[in-house]
């Protein structure tokens, strides 16, 4: 079905802003409760933030790259959009759900697309103990941090980080450290996707650390639980051929 009512966001790079202004003259620009599809003009932050807006919200996003990295968005082009959205392929995708405690014993929630990261604070490396399901596995990790990917954010930090990419639709998550120095030789863990994770902070006073859920950050943290949560979830739109898990695969054959 060829949407009729499209919203246009963009965000506020000025190449974005000058694409909404043409691509709005173009087709109109609908209420965002009215829409059939939200069209984000921007980057992958944007697109980031989009999901986290539209979340749940039924309303499909569809992403046009006007911004720097962009793996998360289409070929931008005005010409013959409500045709590209007609024959869109769709990419189901759910959040990671964080709850942390910091020092004060005050408890902070989010969700992360991408991924949920750990990160020390000061110039000492954070100490941290893992445990999945309950169960104790990594007793002491001496890192700079670590991390939780999606599939849908494994080839983001995760993979800067050494982590693996993860095909799009693969029960499962990426346990991946941050420049670890105890174990050394510790290259991170693949989960299950129903798997509960804690991460404690050692030290918490002497080694502050920080979390990050996609771009919503706490500081002083001592305790973490991260799981997926498979009742949310937002569907993104990609071009006929170049499907998000298309573009997973392709990106472990670059070099």
């Amino acid at each position: 079905m060829t949407p009729e009512r499209v919203s246009f966001i963009a965000s506020d790079a000025p190449e974005a802003i000058d694409a909404r202004e043409a691509l709005v003259s173009r087709y109109g620009n609908a209420e965002f409760d009215s829409a059939d599809v939200i069209v984000a003009l921007g980057g992958d932050g944007l697109m980031l933030q989009a999901i986290h807006r539209f979340l749940n919200s039924d309303i499909p996003i569809y992403g046009m790259n006007r911004g720097s990295i962009g793996f998360l968005m289409n070929e931008y082009s005005e010409d013959s959009l409500l045709d590209r959205l007609s024959k869109a392929e769709i990419a189901k995708v759910y959040p990671l759900r964080m709850s942390v405690c910091d020092l004060n014993g005050t408890t902070h929630t989010a969700l992360a697309f991408n991924e949920v990261s750990m990160l020390r604070q000061s110039y000492q490396a954070a100490k941290l103990r893992l445990s999945i399901d309950g169960r104790i596995r990594l007793e002491e990790l001496i890192c700079d941090g670590v991390l939780v990917s999606t599939p849908a954010g494994s080839t983001a930090y995760n993979l800067s980080a050494h982590g693996p990419i993860l095909p799009i639709n693969a029960p499962l998550l990426a346990l991946t450290p941050i420049s670890a120095f105890r174990p050394r030789r510790w290259r991170g863990a693949l989960l299950p996707r129903n798997a509960k994770i804690r991460i404690k902070v050692l030290e918490p006073d002497k080694r502050p650390v920080s979390t990050v859920a996609d771009h919503t950050q706490f500081n002083d943290i001592v305790d973490v639980h991260i799981e997926a949560d498979e009742t949310l979830s937002i569907d993104m739109m990609f071009d006929e051929g170049h499907s998000l898990e298309e573009r997973v695969i392709t990106e472990q054959f670059q070099y």
